[in-house]
Parts: structure tokens; sequence; C-alpha cells
């Protein structure tokens, strides 16, 4: 039997959400039937759009699709624009302020206080400037995913940004793709470092050579079924196929459509591509595509380029693409890190001014939550890196601060168990002025996802920290289950979970034990996901020693029961009224 979703979906989807949606922008928030509501917030996903969590009714989260993280010059400011005049709430982040944006783990940008009616103005403002929430959400094709750089990046095997552009071009709006049965996260990277992450998504396109009539040429080995999500993670499966760039939209069309006619439709939580590749193998999988969804012979698999993996690996010379670096043409790219992924529409601005005037205008965004600015001459080199916002961005961070993640978490988040952004950058904060890593380790990720979604990725980080609730001193408060040795690379793997149900205000503490029984138990040179590795659970888990610190963590309420966790009175009878009501 069809879950409720599906039955939702086959009454209105697609791209004809978008008449109803502008019509309940019109007629008021309030105009949504209240037993149509779950229905609605479901349906408007397609368009970018997710419902916030209890207490913020009426107020939506907007996710704007850039694809490969890639934004055209102008477009930073108008997002920044876009934030400054809508995406200011009744909540005050006492961090971050009034108005934001967030960079996610998938190179898209979220903004949150989006009002129903103000959906046509920025929609009209966005499009109007190249930019789209369409499919940015909901169950289809996601945002495409990549190496930020392609096309300017010296390292790269091939340039997959035409191929990226295409698959774009081609699969979003398309009616034949855009109802699936669960969401569907492509990569395509023609990088010899790693950095589309193609290990962890529904479908990957990862750079591979093949000789063809006695010429070696270079073009994508295809990978299928990788995922983190409902403690279920997989890593993509090779299914023996090599495509040239001229085919991978025929051979992502029909996986996709493979997926569209065989995927789970009732039952959600085995809907994605990643069971379906379990039940079948790759196998199978492979023969079914080309027997029944592309009409050319494929080929089979080319050499990749897998050893040379480094990106997000915890070693090697680029685990992300923060720094400065060399581009094909002789200029540069310089990475910033952005904690947590978070930005101010001030420093929008002035991130884009900087763009405007030491490169071409352009901006990219990694899937490890920086932004990148491109094309800049070596003679504006140092006056670049010289400039103030750089000592907020660093090309240059601390490990700590480079290698934190986090996921939107209570604040807004239905689904969090906890709050993630503001917690993620005090742990940061109290790690780089009270720990030292051994002098030879200078990367070092911690993710914190609130809950088992994980759309922090915490399954491929050093240290993995993952929502949970506990009782200390009779008191329920928020806490973390710990995992570690995580990452990708040539020989991905996932984190163990070794300790649960740490009080978040011991976690720092916890880190801070682990860290120096590392440095003090290591062999000669050896990296932390080495030390890992040679160690059972039980011994990892005496390794981590909770322990209470000069740590002080304000959120240790179940701010899941409140409005907004950092509000002055956040019980939800506190919340405010839906802005259509006002």
């Amino acid at each position: 039997m069809p879950t409720d979703v599906e039955n939702w979906k086959s009454e209105v989807y697609g791209n004809e959400i978008r008449e109803h949606l502008f019509r309940f922008a019109e007629e008021g928030f309030d105009t949504i039937p209240d037993d149509e509501r779950d229905a609605w917030f479901e349906r408007f996903k397609w368009w970018g759009l997710y419902h916030q969590r209890n207490g913020q009714e009426g107020y939506f989260m907007m996710r704007i699709g850039t694809p490969n993280g890639m934004l055209e010059p102008g477009q930073l400011r108008v997002v920044g624009e876009i934030a400054d005049e809508y995406a200011r709430g009744p909540g005050t982040n006492p961090i971050f302020g009034d108005a934001y944006a967030d960079y996610s783990t998938r190179q898209a940008i979220q903004l949150h206080w989006i009002e129903l009616s103000d959906v046509p103005a920025v929609f009209e403002k966005l499009e109007s400037n190249g930019l789209s929430t369409q499919q940015a959400c909901g169950d289809s094709w996601r945002n495409i995913v990549g190496n930020p750089v392609a096309g300017k990046d010296a390292q790269e095997v091939i340039d997959a940004w035409p191929v990226i552009r295409e698959l774009n071009e081609t699969f979003k709006g398309d009616e034949d793709h855009s109802n699936l049965p669960r969401k569907w996260k492509v990569s395509v990277t023609g990088s010899a470092d790693g950095s589309g992450q193609g290990d962890i998504n529904d479908l990957a396109f990862e750079p591979a050579y093949k000789e063809i009539d006695g010429e070696e040429v270079v073009g994508f080995n295809v990978r299928v079924g990788g995922g983190l999500a409902r403690n279920e993670p997989r890593f993509a499966r090779d299914i023996d196929v090599w495509v040239s760039p001229d085919r991978v939209a025929d051979v992502a069309g029909g996986i996709s459509a493979l997926f569209r006619d065989n995927g789970d439709r009732e039952d959600r939580y085995n809907a994605r591509v990643k069971f379906l590749v379990d039940e079948w193998g790759a196998e199978k999988f492979r023969d079914t595509l080309q027997e029944e969804y592309v009409d050319f012979e494929l080929h089979s698999a080319g050499r990749d380029v897998r050893e040379e993996y480094t990106y997000n690996t915890g070693g090697g010379e680029r685990n992300d693409l923060v720094g400065v670096h060399e581009q094909k043409d002789g200029k540069y790219f310089v990475g910033l890190n952005v904690l947590v992924g978070r930005m101010g529409v001030d420093d929008i601005f002035e991130l884009a001014d900087l763009a405007d005037e030491y490169g071409s205008g352009e901006v990219r965004l990694s899937q490890r939550q920086n932004v990148i600015v491109t094309d800049v001459p070596e003679d504006d080199l140092d006056d670049f890196l010289a400039e103030d916002l750089l000592e907020h961005y660093s090309p240059e961070p601390s490990p700590f601060m480079r290698g934190s993640i986090a996921c939107t978490g209570t604040e807004f988040c239905s689904l969090s168990i906890v709050e993630t952004k503001n917690r993620q950058v005090r742990f940061a904060r109290w790690l780089k002025a009270n720990v030292d890593l051994p002098e030879d380790v200078d990367e070092f990720h911690i993710h914190l996802s609130g809950c088992t979604a994980s759309c922090a990725q915490p399954q491929i980080a050093d240290v993995s920290l993952r929502g949970m609730k506990t009782r200390k001193d009779g008191e329920a408060v928020e806490a973390l289950d710990v995992g570690l040795g995580g990452g990708l690379g040539a020989e991905p793997q996932f984190a163990r979970w070794v300790t649960q149900r740490v009080p978040v205000d011991e976690v720092p503490g916890a880190i801070a034990n682990l860290i120096e029984n590392f440095a003090a138990e290591r062999e000669d040179g050896e990296s932390f996901r080495a030390f890992i590795d040679r160690h059972d659970d039980e011994e990892l888990d005496a390794f981590v020693e909770p322990e209470e610190t000069d740590y002080e963590d304000p959120m240790m309420h179940n701010t899941k029961m409140t409005w907004y966790p950092y509000a002055e009175d956040d019980s939800l009878d506190a919340a405010p009224s839906t802005p259509a009501d006002d």
C-alpha cells in the first residue's frame, strides 16, 4: 500500500505545486486547511521550502540550489539582499544575529524565517538572477555536488562543470524525473582528490580512464547506492560502468528512471536507492540498466584514480579546499573557513565586494560548508589575504575551526533532538583555546548532527557527534553519542559509535581526553584514523573519558521543547503568532 506521502504526491506534485504555493502566499498561511497541512508542507519541499519546527508556525526554511556550489558574479550579493530583507524573524541568534545564510554540506544555501507571503517576491528576485529553489528538496533530483572549483582546479583530471550544468538543465523540472520514490542525490567530479564525495551519494560519476578504439580517454566510472541517513549508512557500489562525458546524461537518466520504476513506494524508510542495490546487487542493477533503460552498449569500468583521493581523509595535502591554491590559468582560488557554515548578511555583502575587487566576482561553495573566492591574480593575493574579513573567515584556521561541521539543529529543524550550530561554535572555540593536537596533525574533523538524518555527515568525521537525550543530576539534559574514525578517501570507512549519551557539557572534556590519549598512545607518525583502526570499541570508549571542564553550555535543557532555543522566554507558550495573524 502506498504511503501517505505517495498518495499526496499522486494528487499534486512537481512543477504544478507552484501555482498552489503562490495561491496560499496570496491568501495567507492560515488558509491552508489544518487537515491538509502535512500534505502541503511535504509538497512545498519540492520548491525548496521546509516548514520550521513547533513554535515557529508560518515560517519556512528556504533552500537555494547552486549546482556544484557555483555562484556567478553578483549572485552572492542577491542572496545577501534576500536574507537582509526577508530572512529576519522574531528570534535573534546570540552568535549570528538577525539575518544570515547557511552554506550546506551539499553546496546549497539555506535561509530561515521566510514568510509564505514573501515567497513570490523572493522567487522573482532569485530567478531573475539565475538562481532557483526548484527541487532543492523533495523526492527528486537534489542539488548536484562535486569539486566546487571544477574548470579551474589545476589538479583535476577532467572538467566536470559542463556535465553538471547539462544534468541540472536536463533534469530540473523534467516531469519524467520529478516524482521519485525518495530524494535523489548526485555527485559528479573530475578531480583526483575525491572532493565530490561520491561515495555517500545515490549516484556518483568519478574520473576514470578508458581505452576506446586504441586511445586512452577520460570519462567517468559510475557508482550507485551511497548515503548516510537512518542509521543505515552505505558507500556507493561500483556497477562496472564507464561513461564518456557526452553520455553521462543518458546514463544518469536511465538510472534515475530505473529507481523511479523500481524503488520502494510503500515504505519511505526503505525507499532510497541504496536499499534497492542491497536487494538486487550491483550485477542485476547494471543488467537492468542495460536491458531496459539505455539504448547503447555500456562500457565496463575504466581505470579510476581513487588511490589519489585525499579529501576528508584525515591526511594528505587536500583534506578540504581551504587555503590558497593555484588555478590552471596561473591565478589563484582561496578557500575560506566558515565556522559551521553560517555567515551574517553584512559579511555576505563584504565577501561579495572582495570577490568583485580581487577576483572575477565568482564565489563557490564546498561540501565542508566553506566558501571559495576564485580568479585572484598572484599580484593581488597579499592584499586580499590582509583584508579584515579574513581574520574571521580564515584561509589558515585552527584545525578545530576548520574541521567543524554542524546541521541546523533545534533552532529551526523539527527532526533534530539537540541544539547544534551555536554549540559546535562553542566547542570549537573551547578546543582551540584549551587543546593542542600533536605537531604533525593539522586536520581534525568534528561533525555535529542533531539526529540520525545525518545532515552534518557525522559518519565521515574523525569525531562524530549525534544528538540524544540523557539524565544528569536527576534532570533531563541534551546529550551526544560519540563516534570515531570516519572518513573518505581510497579506503572510506564509517565512524564507529563507541560512547553513548554523553551530557553536552562533558563533550569538550571528552574530546580533550581523547586527543591526549591519542598523543600518548599513538605509534610514531600514526594518523588519528589509523590509531582508531587498531583499537577495539571498548578501548576507544575508555579513551573518550567524558569530563566536566570550565566549558559552559547554556542549552543543556530540552531545546526541542522550546519555541526558539535562545529566546529569553523560550517556552512554547511564549511562541509568536503566525505571520498571517500579525
